[in-house]
């Protein structure tokens, strides 16, 4: 059975028959892993829909589901759906919503920005740790080969004159 993607589906099928709507020919299947939650609702047909696992409950609570007409189904972000036409040689349509994000977790949205923020900050303080500890093993190595006699007035002068160098000048 030939299995796309949504967006692959998009590019390569003419305009739907219903507006609003996808088309899924028959024999044919298409995985959804949307990035933020919605829902899928058949607006034609029927549809077999099977959700990634793992499962768990009594056996009517696996993974595969038969969706008919008016019928929809809510998906978490990251989660996988394959859907086919259930009527063997009929295509089925249907639309696929995103769900707002304050509708969907209200009170998690006002989490995002700051937990993203976090993460910055955590990656940017540890790499200045990482450096300030390579530089301080750099110095103590420095001290312990007797190269560091410098004073902080030579180094500064050592780096303004290197500087210089660089840009054409000499000293």
């Amino acid at each position: 059975m030939a299995s796309q993607t949504l967006t692959q589906m998009q590019q390569s099928s003419s305009a739907p028959a219903l507006p609003g709507t996808w088309k899924l020919a028959a024999g044919r299947a298409i995985t959804l892993e949307p990035r933020e939650a919605g829902t899928v609702k058949v607006a034609h047909g029927q549809l077999w829909a099977t959700y990634d696992g793992p499962h768990s409950g009594p056996l009517n609570e696996l993974g595969d589901h038969v969706v008919g007409v008016g019928d929809q189904l809510r998906l978490r972000p990251g989660q996988r759906l394959v859907v086919e036409p259930l009527n063997g040689g009929l295509p089925a349509y249907f639309s696929w919503d995103p769900l707002p994000l304050r509708a969907a977790a209200p009170r998690l949205a006002r989490l995002v920005q700051p937990l993203a923020d976090l993460r910055l900050a955590l990656a940017l303080g540890a790499g200045a740790a990482g450096r300030l500890v390579a530089g301080l093993a750099g110095l103590a190595w420095d001290l312990v080969a007797g190269r560091g006699r410098e004073t902080l007035a030579d180094c500064a002068f050592n780096a303004e004159a290197r500087a210089c160098r660089a840009h054409g000048a000499m000293s």
